[in-house]
């Protein structure tokens, strides 16, 4: 994932749902517990853990018991710490006093909230790149410290192979094309991390290394899952058990959810996001451009899936007059730049969200050689009366410039082509006016029509007249 390029827009909740989320994340609201059970009895060791002697104690206060107990405990605990939720009072005692930041839990602000709860995701974020507690306990020797180099473990190279596979988390959960809630299959979201793009069939060694993969991602997401990050569904235990065990679990095979499914939560998409916005990314949110200019609005837009897009729009069209964002709209719209005709269309895209208040704005513009087209299209579709019809040269431009924001925006797609080839179908004569149309992209609109149609007498009458074209620009 590059850093370069815009990441497609999320939907984000507000401010005040992802706290109330993050404040009943199992992991946060444990570590709030045990912030307000700490007391002046409370121990803790050289780095801020609590005593083994107070873990059950710790576990009892968050109604924990079983194996994990003590260990859920200690983690939450250490969140607490990490946190700010509880701060050492002197060292050399053990001793602990509430933290400035447990107020916040009350009185702070939902972005004060959210403050703690990205510092308890960073927590974890760090531990779910830990290799698991039986590795480190064979790495020991028998002084009891642990031969890292035995573990065959890169601390940067697990924490980026996890930043790596949230990160296409993220994109798979900005993807409106998606089908489904958006859970993604656990060995699909290995294989985006270790199958090469432009691989064909996976080898033997690939396939190994995806397994490898998916079940170091079950451990890791088993870790993240109670800060709230993702919801969970691990990998079905009967996949690891014995042959002769597993015949007898009687599973479908074809069952991908048996291989693990996960997906971000909707606070886990906010955390994701501010993550990747300070590691440099251009991320963008829905209702970030509520507040700018129309330019910026069309600019943007342009990128953004078209569900992306309208919600964006009218969360911008809800801050302004119909007459006035009309007004701005076109006005904006203008220009002889290879962005202009995009532009183009997202404004009549932005203009089909405006009422019929709009319409002397839209009037105003029916004499404007770029915006005189645009303008009769949305007038008549409201039925508007009184609508002149357009002159031949305005028809041509208005289709130039059609063509061009549409090979901005898809390339060279089977929408494009079917309108190249009914253009053509139903003009005769269409390529010996069209060259002559006074726009800056006609010779390029036309070498697109020429690569775009089948018949090869029509690809070849669209290239001389885009040579024609680009002739008479001096080109």
């Amino acid at each position: 994932m590059s850093d370069s390029s815009p990441l497609p827009p999320v939907r984000l909740h507000s401010e005040a749902e992802l706290a109330r989320d993050a404040l009943a994340t199992p992991l946060l609201s444990r570590a709030v517990r045990l912030a307000r059970w700490a007391g002046p009895d409370t121990r803790v060791g050289a780095g801020g853990e609590l005593v083994d002697g107070q873990l059950p104690a710790a576990a009892a206060e968050l109604g924990l018991d079983g194996d994990d107990a003590a260990a859920c405990a200690s983690e939450a605990w250490r969140v607490a710490v990490d946190t700010g939720l509880v701060e050492v009072a002197d060292e050399e005692e053990g001793t602990v006093v509430a933290g400035a930041d447990l107020a916040l839990v009350l009185s702070g602000a939902p972005k004060d909230v959210l403050g703690l709860w990205r510092g308890a995701l960073e927590t974890v974020l760090a531990d779910a790149s830990v290799p698991d507690l039986d590795d480190l306990v064979d790495a020991m020797d028998d002084g009891g410290d642990i031969d890292f180099s035995t573990l065959d473990w890169d601390p940067e190279a697990e924490a980026d192979f996890l930043d790596g596979v949230l990160g296409n988390l993220y994109l798979l959960t900005a993807d409106e094309s998606a089908p489904g809630d958006g859970a993604v299959p656990l060995p699909a979201l290995a294989a985006s991390m270790i199958v090469p793009d432009d691989m064909g069939e996976p080898t033997n060694d690939i396939l190994e290394q995806v397994s490898d993969a998916m079940m170091r991602l079950d451990d890791q997401f088993r870790v993240l899952e109670p800060v709230g990050l993702v919801d969970f569904q691990p990998v079905d235990e009967a996949l690891m058990a014995e042959a002769d065990e597993e015949a007898e679990a009687d599973v479908d095979d074809a069952d991908v959810s048996r291989y693990g499914m996960v997906r971000l939560t909707p606070l886990g998409t906010y955390g994701i996001r501010a993550r990747l916005l300070e590691a440099g990314f251009t991320a963008p949110a829905v209702g970030d451009l509520a507040d700018k200019g129309a330019d910026v609005l069309l600019d943007r837009t342009a990128a953004f899936p078209p569900a992306a897009a309208q919600a964006e729009t009218e969360l911008w069209l809800a801050r302004r007059e119909p007459r006035d964002a009309a007004r701005e709209l076109l006005a904006a719209a203008r220009g002889a730049d290879a962005g202009a005709p995009l532009r183009r269309l997202c404004c009549q895209q932005a203009l089909s969200l405006v009422g019929p208040e709009a319409s002397q704005a839209v009037r105003d513009v029916l004499d404007d050689p770029e915006l005189g087209g645009l303008a009769r299209v949305w007038l008549t579709e409201r039925g508007a009366p009184d609508v002149p019809p357009p002159s031949e040269d305005m028809v041509f431009w208005l289709t130039v410039d059609t063509i061009a924001a549409q090979l901005s925006a898809e390339g060279n797609s089977e929408e494009l082509q079917a309108l190249v080839e009914g253009l053509a179908a139903q003009h005769g004569s269409f390529f010996a006016a069209a060259w002559r149309v006074d726009h800056p992209a006609t010779p390029d609109v036309l070498e697109a029509m020429g690569r775009l149609h089948p018949d090869k007498r029509v690809a070849k009458e669209a290239r001389k007249a885009a040579f024609k074209a680009r002739s008479q620009q001096g080109g």
